[in-house]
């Protein structure tokens, strides 16, 4: 069976490559090595090091782990919170009713 290959805009690449520089930096930050957040996020430290380059290839499962040993798996929860363009499209779609009779 062939592979397919993700084809991965440049727009996405410099979001991905900015979210694996801001893990890299709260590792630091944290004073953790390589090898003890991937031990502890049950990851190899190459696969860590693609994680802190932003590797499209890295599931989003290991992401979340290196997240949660770096205490921050809650940031998860803000990703596509406010979808302002679904709200907009969403409104623009909407039909209004007929206006009820006035009452007497």
């Amino acid at each position: 069976m062939a592979t397919r290959s993700i084809i991965i805009l440049p727009r996405l690449e410099k979001v991905l490559a900015q979210l694996g520089e801001n893990l890299k930096l709260s590792r630091l930050r944290r004073k953790l090595t390589t090898q003890q957040v991937a031990e502890r996020a049950g990851i190899t430290r190459t696969t860590l090091w693609q994680v802190e380059k932003g590797a499209p290839h890295v599931s989003m499962g290991t992401y979340a782990q290196v997240l949660l040993v770096l205490g921050m798996e809650k940031d998860l929860l803000k990703l596509a919170t406010d979808d302002e363009l679904g709200r907009r499209l969403q409104d623009a779609q909407l039909v209004t009713g007929k206006r009820a009779p006035k009452k007497k």
